[in-house]
């Protein structure tokens, strides 16, 4: 036996004195015991299954990586096949191989002794690991887990799929199941594995779910905590994806999408104006009736009876977060209109523009909305910025527009419109399954107050469309205002 065999016998006793030595991974604290677990249940055939919840960006893939060429290197004799999922081919399962490419060239015990074969499957000696995709449409039918199944972003995996198709890899051979992810809704295939991953470990004593917070890594990672510092500032704390993907705190799948504590962050103590002061940078946000956002066929609306034009005037101060260059918005006005023609809606408009002089324009551009941007777009040019409604456009105004009242950005004057209080408090949002997260959110369709009218959602979302505002980057040059650009901020980025 040569010396480097030697080497890899006495290391393959310990899997983390081997990742380190080997792979020149440095496994922290909170990762070695993931990565010894999940071994001791493959090598001694205990067929557990475990769930591991990291905070995003924490280390999780380097952990997989560290487990995987681990266990190719240890059962390269005897032969097994580890299964890897992830939710999708493009780009999550090509980024996961990539990623593999790298660490087994940069091992000192596998280099040269690996292969890859089918453009998926890498092995060592007689074991492999087999990349899937969770997606909905892909053919898995017919792999086996032999030593190890591996889920990872287990909450965008559809909990039908996973039963049909993968947990029956695992069942000839018992192996070992691990679900990779962070926190999401309570409908997923991660909190399902959780929740009874939890009960068993209450039972038998064995530790079976690993839970790691942003809280957590930044004890040995201090950098991290400053950036995790910096998403609270700009998108607040209680904004979904900051519970969900750095404190693993599960929101609702449906939820009030304004509870009374996110209301009461609006409430600002500036009165309303009927015209602007010297030196206020003012913006128009247009809700145009008509269209309901929520469908892309306009024939087919949720609540036809939402017939009101809705317009915020709202004053723009810049830098009140410096760093990241984001403004307050503060309403002054607001009017509304029920039922007028679109040419009598921009005569009106045009004349409140020379009123207050806005420096732009947001307006909802979709379906009939788009005749009353095109008049204002010749009378107005330059100032108008079209937002076209889609499902994902409309999830990212969500999202942003929590981000603007989490962080104390959007202030409604004083008192507080009933109207619009009411609107907030009967908005309803839904997170959808799958890797982009999207949100829907507004009135429930045909929901009436206690005299019998309608409630719409008109006000709400004139008030959202500053989430385009905060697209642009607003800087202050010699005493004026100027936009530099319209780049639009991206809400999945850690997904």
């Amino acid at each position: 036996m040569n010396k480097l065999s030697r080497t890899c016998r006495k290391l393959l006793r310990n899997p983390v004195a081997f990742t380190q030595s080997a792979g020149h991974i440095r496994l922290r604290p909170y990762q070695s015991p993931v990565v010894q677990a999940i071994v001791d249940s493959v090598r001694n055939r205990r067929g557990l299954s475990f769930v591991v919840i990291f905070s995003r960006q924490s280390g999780k893939n380097e952990t997989q990586l560290a487990l995987y060429i681990y266990l190719l290197t240890l059962f390269q004799r005897i032969g097994g096949e580890i299964i890897h999922v992830e939710p999708t081919f493009k780009p999550q399962t090509q980024i996961a191989m990539d990623r593999l490419n790298h660490r087994l060239a940069a091992n000192v015990l596998t280099t040269g002794h690996w292969k890859k074969t089918h453009g998926y499957v890498y092995s060592i000696g007689l074991a492999h690991l087999v990349h899937l995709s969770g997606d909905k449409a892909s053919n898995v039918v017919g792999q086996t887990a032999g030593l190890l199944l591996s889920v990872n972003e287990a909450q965008d995996i559809s909990i039908s799929k996973f039963d049909k198709e993968f947990n029956p890899m695992a069942a000839s051979t018992n192996a070992t199941r691990v679900f990779w992810g962070t926190e999401w809704t309570s409908d997923t295939l991660l909190a399902r594995e959780e929740d009874a991953a939890r009960q068993l470990q209450i039972k038998d004593g064995i530790q079976r779910v690993f839970f790691v917070t942003a809280e957590d890594v930044s004890k040995f990672l201090p950098e991290y905590g400053k950036f995790v510092d910096n998403e609270i500032r700009l998108r607040g704390r209680e904004h979904p994806l900051v519970k969900t993907q750095y404190f693993n705190e599960r929101i609702d799948v449906q939820a009030s999408m304004f509870p009374s504590a996110r209301i009461m962050l609006m409430h600002g103590k500036h009165k309303r104006q009927d015209q602007p002061e010297p030196g206020q940078m003012i913006a128009f946000l247009i809700d145009v009736a008509g269209q309901d956002e929520t469908v892309l066929d306009p024939n087919q609306l949720d609540n036809p009876a939402r017939d009101f034009t809705s317009m915020k005037i709202v004053a723009i101060d810049p830098c009140t977060i410096p760093e990241f260059n984001l403004p307050t918005y503060r309403v002054l006005n607001r009017l509304s209109w029920h039922g007028e023609k679109h040419t009598t809606l921009h005569a009106q408009i045009r004349a409140l523009a020379e009123t207050w002089n806005p420096r732009t324009i947001v307006i909802d551009a979709t379906g009939v909305g788009e005749g009353l941007w095109s008049l204002l777009d010749l009378s107005l040019p330059g100032k108008c910025r079209p937002v076209k409604f889609s499902a994902n456009e409309k999830s990212s105004i969500g999202y942003q527009f929590i981000s603007i009242v989490e962080t104390g950005r959007y202030k409604e004057y004083s008192p507080m419109d009933n109207t619009f209080i009411l609107q907030c408090q009967k908005s309803r949002s839904e997170v959808h399954p799958g890797p982009l997260k999207t949100l829907s959110w507004g009135v429930p369709a045909n929901l009436r107050d206690q005299t019998g009218q309608f409630i719409h959602d008109d006000d709400l979302v004139s008030s959202a469309l500053c989430a385009i505002l905060d697209r642009e980057q607003w800087g202050i040059h010699q005493e004026t205002i100027e936009i530099e650009g319209f780049d639009p901020i991206k809400i999945d980025k850690n997904f």
